[in-house]
């Protein structure tokens, strides 16, 4: 759920941050997606990492 929630977090932020800079459609798109995919694999890491220090 946290990994879910992270993608959209990092999506949404990349979407806004493509739209700041003057991207169009696909360049927003594609931010969005970098993000998104970038802020859940930070998430599922910070994850494990967790789970094994504290286990």
């Amino acid at each position: 759920m946290i990994t879910l929630l992270a993608g959209v977090i990092g999506a949404v932020w990349g979407g806004v941050l493509a739209k700041k800079r003057g991207g169009k459609g696909l360049d927003i798109a594609q931010y969005a997606a970098g993000f998104g995919i970038a802020f859940s694999i930070a998430a599922l890491l910070t994850l494990t990492i967790l789970r094994l220090i504290l286990s």
